[in-house]
């Protein structure tokens, strides 16, 4: 495998630590709060935490100011769709729903960026997706199970419009520009649900989510950048193992037979995807001639 798809996978790896975390602090969210002002809290924090390096790099700028926008303001409906879920739902359970994210980018990354994909990739991709109705049990449909999947599509459309902005745009200004674009949008989501349970505990913990959230966006920045979004996908899996870890060692939270059954449709074939790819390439010596031309 290249280097640099190594090095993106690594990068994500160390990123979904982060990401495990924010979820953690989801769930220390004081009895009264709604999800629109959480978010809202941690979006302006968050442009507050990005100016001094803001400042630090010289205030850059951005010449795909719409994009910007697009991607702020998807990722804003996205986030309060996964706060909600986390508020509601046990964290392995959110965390299998939100891992069918990397199959959405599979898709995504071959119907609008026109990147390739194998034949094992697509048999992961089916069930991968049907896992995720072993999951949500339609019988028993649960909303907040089909809001967390509506944050996963919001997450692989973000993470493929990385694909979109220039390497050589500072990773500061993409960051900032995704939280402050966003405050208008959250703000109308607040005069919706209501401002409830502004206090000292629910800014302390938006400003502690907000640093785990802050690195993982940072490290997804830089790993997206390393190769195809379908090369470095997988080690987005990774946080599914920190989640259900979290969620076991500090809520005493536990997947039931059924739902560990449709966490392995989700996870297990695109685990063992790149491998077979492998095992293909490095058997047929056409696919080795192209691949090193």
């Amino acid at each position: 495998m290249k280097s640099n798809v190594m090095i993106g996978i690594g990068l994500l790896i160390f990123g979904n630590l982060f990401s495990a975390l924010y979820d953690v602090s989801i769930k220390w969210m004081p009895d009264g709060s709604n999800a629109a002002t959480f978010l809202l809290i941690r979006q302006v924090m968050s442009v507050l935490m990005l100016l001094p390096l803001w400042f630090v790099a010289r205030c850059p700028t951005s010449k795909h100011f719409k994009l910007h926008i697009f991607r702020a303001n998807t990722g804003a409906l996205g986030a309060v769709c996964l706060i909600m879920g986390l508020m509601a739902l046990p964290m392995a359970t959110v965390s299998s729903l939100f891992f069918s994210a990397p199959l959405i980018i599979v898709l995504l990354g071959c119907v609008l960026l026109k990147e390739k994909v194998t034949p094992s990739q697509w048999l992961a991709t089916i069930l991968g997706f049907i896992g995720i109705l072993i999951l949500l049990r339609p019988s028993e449909i649960n909303w907040f199970g089909v809001a967390v999947l509506i944050a996963a599509l919001t997450f692989a459309i973000n993470q493929l419009a990385l694909r979109k902005l220039p390497t050589t745009e500072n990773p500061t200004v993409t960051l900032m520009l995704y939280n402050a674009l966003s405050i208008p949008l959250v703000a109308v989501m607040v005069a919706v649900q209501g401002l409830a349970g502004v206090s000292w505990q629910l800014v302390a913990i938006a400003a502690l989510s907000n640093s785990f959230l802050l690195a993982y966006h940072w490290f997804c920045v830089l790993a997206y950048r390393q190769a195809k979004a379908s090369q470095v996908a997988i080690a987005e899996y990774s946080g599914l193992l920190f989640c259900v870890f979290f969620g076991w060692l500090l809520f005493e939270e536990w997947l039931d037979t059924l739902s560990w059954v449709g966490a392995a449709f989700i996870v297990l074939p695109s685990l063992i995807s790149p491998w077979l790819n492998h095992k293909m390439v490095t058997s047929n010596p056409k696919k080795i001639i192209e691949r090193n031309a």
